[in-house]
C-alpha cells in the first residue's frame, strides 16, 4: 500500500500567465505562484497544481469539475465573465448551454466550457 502525506491532481496549460488571469480572474479562486507553477486553492479545501508544459496538449475530457447550487445563475456568472459554454453536437442543451440530465433522469444538470489553453471544465448540479 501506499503510504502517502497527502495528495493533489495537475493540470497542464500553454501559458501560466493565461491561466492565472483565468483562474484566478474570471473563476474567482485563490491562486498561488510558485517556482513550478501555479496552486489554485478550491472550494472544499481541495488544490489543483497548473503547470506550463513544452509538450502541451488539451485535456480531451473534463479535468476539472466544480460542483454548485443553482447552474442557472453560475452559468449566468461565466457569461458575464466572459466564459461561454460549450455546446456539443447530439446533447440537449438549452438556450444558456446547460444539458438538464435532472429533467430526464438522467445524470445531473452539466454545463462545460474551456480554460485559455483549451482544458475542458465542467459546472454542474446534482
Amino acid at each position: 500500500m501506499l503510504t502517502s502525506t497527502g495528495a493533489f491532481s495537475g493540470l497542464g496549460v500553454d501559458s501560466l500567465a493565461a491561466a492565472k488571469e483565468f483562474y484566478g480572474g474570471k473563476l474567482g479562486l485563490t491562486v498561488d505562484e510558485n517556482p513550478a507553477g501555479l496552486t489554485l486553492r478550491l472550494p472544499g479545501g481541495g488544490t489543483l497544481f497548473v503547470y506550463e508544459s513544452p509538450s502541451f496538449t488539451p485535456a480531451g475530457y473534463t479535468a476539472l469539475n466544480f460542483e454548485v447550487a443553482d447552474i442557472t445563475a453560475a452559468a449566468a456568472e461565466l457569461q458575464a465573465a466572459g466564459v461561454e459554454l460549450e455546446r456539443y453536437e447530439g446533447l440537449p442543451h438549452d438556450e444558456s448551454g446547460i444539458v438538464r440530465g435532472k429533467a430526464v433522469g438522467q445524470g445531473p444538470d452539466i454545463g462545460w466550457f474551456r480554460d485559455p489553453s483549451g482544458n475542458i471544465i465542467s459546472i454542474l448540479q446534482s
